[in-house]
């Protein structure tokens, strides 16, 4: 598949899973703050993109989980220089911009976007088989 090919599955699955409309649903909007998605609506996303496209995703691999109790990645709410390394480390197909800029916790949501899933798809889809 393109990326292309990728990208309209994505935002396809993304309309039917947040109610949203189709031209909301663009390479930058960030799944919570332009989607409106709740934590509960990252399981059914990930759930309809494992059968959409076949794929496995293993827990937090696309979401890293448990990072902000962790004192060596976030201090204070915000993320420390080697947990911003962690979190680039884990995340490969996000932009970090606006984090690098503005290092809190609270920002780490707009590592979602839907570029970010369309890439991350697209990696699952060229890996090697196992």
């Amino acid at each position: 598949m393109t990326r292309d090919e990728i990208y309209k599955k994505v935002q396809a699955v993304l309309v039917d899973a947040l109610g949203v409309d189709e031209e909301e649903v663009t390479p930058n909007a960030v799944i919570r703050d332009d989607l409106g998605a709740e934590s509960i609506d990252f399981l059914d996303i990930m759930f309809r993109l494992e059968k959409a496209f076949g794929i496995k995703i293993p827990k937090g691999e696309m979401m890293p989980e448990g990072l902000a109790n962790d004192p060596n990645i976030v201090q204070n709410g915000v993320f420390t220089p080697a947990g911003l390394a962690e979190l680039k480390k884990r995340m490969p197909f996000s932009d970090f911009t606006v984090l690098e800029k503005d290092p809190k916790l609270d920002n780490m949501s707009k590592l979602f976007t839907v570029d970010m899933i369309t890439k991350y798809v697209e990696s699952k889809l060229n890996a090697p088989a196992a």
